[in-house]
């Protein structure tokens, strides 16, 4: 089941995120953050955003009543790459089983629904070389390379100056044929 996130699903996405970033980002991100409360950062940053989603949407794709994915979609973000997906995230067990293609669906849609354009673009580290291969799959495009963002603002949470690959899709019209229009609330 896929379904909009509420305020309600902050510590389920944190939890999710932070587990996710431990096991895909160890080397471009600080063992020290990572080893560290990445939870209480993450719980922090989700209740933020969840209770104040201006011009945001998080998805959530659910299974047997736990949380297997998220994605976060900020609209309009840019003015030449169009949407920003923030986050996209699948538990380590439901990797290969479409929840991602279908997440990315549910995030097409409501860009569709909800941008002014119909571009979508998120980063994603040069190491994750298994996340560009999906997105790849997905039809995107890398059409970047720059420094990443430390997480929060702090470069003590880098390891070095890690590279991100600016992925895009022009129209996301071509992606929405993934999702399943009965299964979203």
């Amino acid at each position: 089941m896929f379904r909009v996130a509420g305020a309600a699903d902050a510590d389920q996405i944190a939890l999710l995120h932070a587990d996710s970033w431990r096991r895909h980002y160890r080397g471009a991100f600080a063992d020290s953050f990572l080893d560290g409360d990445v939870e209480a950062d993450r719980r922090s940053v989700w209740s933020a955003r969840l209770a104040h989603p201006a011009n945001t949407q998080t998805i959530l794709a659910e299974h047997g009543g736990r949380l297997v994915g998220f994605i976060h979609v900020m609209f309009d973000e840019d003015p030449e790459w169009g949407s920003f997906v923030d986050n996209l995230h699948v538990i380590h067990d439901q990797h290969r089983t479409g929840i991602g293609r279908r997440l990315v669906a549910h995030a097409a849609q409501a860009i569709a629904e909800r941008a002014t354009g119909s571009a979508m673009f998120l980063w994603v580290l040069q190491q994750n070389t298994a996340a560009q291969q999906f997105y790849r799959a997905c039809g995107a495009t890398c059409v970047e390379t720059a420094p990443v963002s430390p997480p929060g603002g702090d470069p003590t949470r880098l390891n070095g100056t890690p590279n991100g690959l600016r992925m895009a899709w022009p129209d996301v019209a071509v992606l929405r044929r993934w999702a399943d229009p009965e299964a979203t609330e």
